[in-house]
């Protein structure tokens, strides 16, 4: 996958899967049950976005830097949290209206000492941050329609969506053609997955 993880980084991502499966006997999480599976459908998915993120920093850090990124509808903290661990230097906030969901966050915040993490329990429309973000990141939103518009409140002017989707959704994209250009596409690859995975990088027009 092209990712290269130092030695603090395993152990952090091996005691989040660890901490996830134990959190999820209680807490529902995830319908994943099989911690073999939570690595390959949740830890390495989310890690799958970690060449673009190193080849944006190579690209166009200076106009749009990405050290606010904001995971919407993280629940278990997919894939805020392995990002976070991956890249110490960016600032992350995970947003989920779930109370359990962000009481695990904060669990495993103060546990693998994630300072670069903000954990925010409320419903996206009911979030206004005093500073907008560079990047709104999510697994979860049911369309890219129901991205763009519920979070755009969120971004920051030049700021983009990242849109983490399975198969190319081109029947979502021409819903909001007038208002969101789509900057990018990028065809993920997940170790162990079967199944297409996109991730769209998208940016309003005005």
């Amino acid at each position: 996958m092209s990712v290269l993880l130092t030695g603090e980084q395993t152990e952090k991502l091996l005691a989040y899967v660890g901490e996830f499966e134990k959190w999820n006997k209680a807490y529902n999480l995830s319908a994943v049950r099989d911690i073999q599976q939570m690595v390959s459908r949740h830890l390495l998915d989310s890690l799958s976005v970690v060449p673009w993120f190193n080849s944006h920093k190579a690209r166009v850090e200076k106009k749009c830097p990405l050290t606010r990124i904001i995971d919407v509808g993280t629940g278990g903290g997919l894939p805020g949290i392995p990002l976070a661990i991956m890249f110490p230097e960016k600032q992350f906030t995970l947003l989920d209206s779930n109370g359990k969901k962000t009481r695990f966050l904060f669990h495993v915040k103060t546990l693998l000492g994630l300072t670069n993490v903000t954990v925010e329990n409320r419903r996206v429309e009911e979030f206004n941050p005093a500073e907008k973000f560079h990047g709104v990141i999510s697994r979860a939103f049911a369309s890219l329609q129901d991205m763009t518009e519920g979070c755009a409140n969120l971004v920051a002017k030049d700021g983009i969506f990242l849109a983490m989707k399975g198969i190319f959704p081109e029947d979502e994209l021409a819903p909001i053609s007038d208002k969101i250009e789509l900057l990018e596409s990028i065809k993920l690859v997940v170790a162990e997955t079967d199944g297409e995975r996109h991730l769209l990088i998208l940016q309003s027009k005005q």
